[in-house]
């Protein structure tokens, strides 16, 4: 019975996770579809809101994902290595949540330490005017569009939209394998040198 269930688990996580070239390179089968939805919501013209922002009004980068753990944590830290202003918060996650170990690991090896990183959740978050908020996701967009559309002189983009290759939606790598994790962690050094090389010619 037990060996049983073992082979129903296996089975389960294969079709729910995918192949390891899903693993890797989309984290899991609902990544990479989320992918595709986005990728459908761009070419319909649903993300153009957040496809040109002022980059001369920008003085902060805010990089904002579910947690604070992970993804934006890691795009966070990376800007201020270049030079640049920036900060992160959660949209979901609590406040002083440390990153995720393998968060912290692969960073690690790409030369970004994010064992000083503490989180920060949205309630306790105050923008400011130049603030560009890059969420990681299209529904973490209009999330923050809608908290924060009106407020004078923020913005609002996804990063994704900045990487090479164009990733409208970065799946979140929580708890997902490590080769993913470097994946996401690529595509967001890419997408964080684009941005800066806007806010350079802007300057």
């Amino acid at each position: 019975m037990r060996r049983q269930t073992s082979r129903a688990s296996a089975v389960y996580l294969r079709l729910t996770n995918g192949p390891p070239y899903v693993q890797r390179r989309f984290g899991t089968v609902r990544g990479l579809g989320r992918l595709c939805l986005a990728r459908a919501e761009q070419a319909a013209g649903r993300l153009r809101p957040f496809e040109r922002p002022d980059w001369a009004c920008v003085r902060r980068l805010v990089f904002v994902c579910a947690g604070n753990i992970c993804r934006s944590a890691y795009a966070d830290h990376r800007a201020k290595l270049l030079g640049y202003s920036a900060t992160s918060m959660a949209i979901s996650g609590a406040s002083g949540c440390p990153a995720d170990p393998t968060a912290c690991a692969v960073a690690e090896r790409r030369g970004i330490d994010l064992h000083v990183h503490r989180s920060c959740n949205i309630a306790d978050f105050g923008v400011a005017q130049g603030d560009l908020l890059v969420a990681m996701e299209p529904h973490q967009a209009r999330t923050l569009m809608g908290r924060f559309g009106a407020a004078p002189g923020v913005q609002v983009t996804l990063l994704g939209l900045w990487s090479r290759p164009s990733r409208p939606h970065l799946h979140d790598p929580h708890l997902l394998t490590p080769g993913y994790f470097d994946t996401c962690f690529a595509l967001i050094d890419s997408a964080v040198r684009t941005m800066l090389e806007h806010l350079d010619r802007a300057r």
